[in-house]
């Protein structure tokens, strides 16, 4: 049933990456207008997170909000579609990387991790790996259906970055560590863990909640230089991509101080364009859950 649904979709996926720009996004309005207005994908999560997160702000201007981030959310997955058949020249002009020479410099001496959140496009910046000379890993979540998946992995891995899954991580960078092998890794640290796995909490838009800090976890270990990829969308198929330094020093930063700098940053990208974030997620579905959570780490301690 897999290979099924996938050799059925197939056809559409490759149109989709054949389309010029203008039919691109003729068609994103059109899929916007099925999964907004037919199908209101998720519109029921989308509108309770803006609640949570903008309380001050009105009804109108949530809902403003959410419209503009309907038409982003489809624009980006075309967008991803559409990697299949940009040429390097072209994803320089629709995505241009700034501070890049900081890149450059930190990878002469050691790896570095760069994070981001699901904010703006986040497939287009793995063209990272055309400017640098270490090699490029960057850790995404597995597709259920497996040819769907393979497909995923081709697709964003145009420019010679090494999809890695979440479980390959660790073992992925203690075996380069051990080899001398100099690495640039890209992670999304923005998700919500299980509260079961959940080590630190904070305060994300103003509501305290679990949040991942495996990239400082791995950076102060293993000494890595960790960087923030803030991505701002320009205009409609163009970004701009600026690598901002967190800490070039990542062992001798106190605990919580790189996840707390990272969530800080991530906070004022949204606050200032709201629209452009991943709202579909219930990425605040843990709050309230700290208390519980160290109950339960109290009694598995006694």
């Amino acid at each position: 049933m897999q290979l099924l649904i996938f050799l059925l979709a197939y056809p559409l996926l490759w149109l989709i990456s054949k389309m010029p720009d203008p039919l691109l996004y003729s068609f994103s309005d059109f899929v916007f207008f099925i999964a907004y207005r037919v199908m209101k994908y998720r519109r029921k999560v989308v509108a309770a997170n803006l609640v949570l997160v903008f309380p001050d702000k009105s009804e109108a201007e949530r809902k403003q909000i959410e419209k503009k981030f309907y038409k982003h959310l489809c624009d980006s997955f075309l967008e991803m579609v559409k990697t299949v058949n940009l040429s390097k020249e072209e994803v320089a002009k629709k995505c241009v990387l700034k501070n890049v020479a900081l890149i450059q410099e930190i990878e002469k001496k050691k790896s570095i991790i760069i994070v981001c959140a699901h904010y703006g496009n986040w497939d287009w910046p793995l063209s990272i790996k055309n400017y640098v000379s270490s090699k490029n890993f960057a850790v995404y979540t597995k597709v259920n259906n497996k040819y769907f998946d393979a497909w995923s992995r081709k697709v964003r891995a145009r420019w010679n970055t090494i999809l890695i899954t979440q479980q390959e991580t660790v073992k992925t960078i203690v075996n380069n560590k051990r080899d001398g092998i100099r690495s640039i890794y890209g992670m999304l640290s923005d998700q919500s863990p299980q509260v079961s796995r959940s080590q630190y909490w904070q305060d994300f838009m103003g509501i305290r909640v679990p949040v991942i800090n495996g990239a400082e976890t791995l950076a102060r270990k293993m000494d890595f230089a960790v960087v923030f990829l803030k991505v701002s969308k320009v205009k409609r198929g163009y970004y701009n991509a600026e690598f901002i330094p967190i800490t070039t020093d990542a062992a001798s930063t106190e605990k919580g101080e790189i996840t707390d700098r990272f969530i800080n940053m991530v906070e004022a990208q949204i606050r200032e364009k709201p629209e452009y974030y991943l709202w579909t997620h219930k990425r605040w579905k843990h709050r309230g859950k700290e208390e519980k959570r160290a109950k339960i780490l109290a009694k598995k301690s006694k």
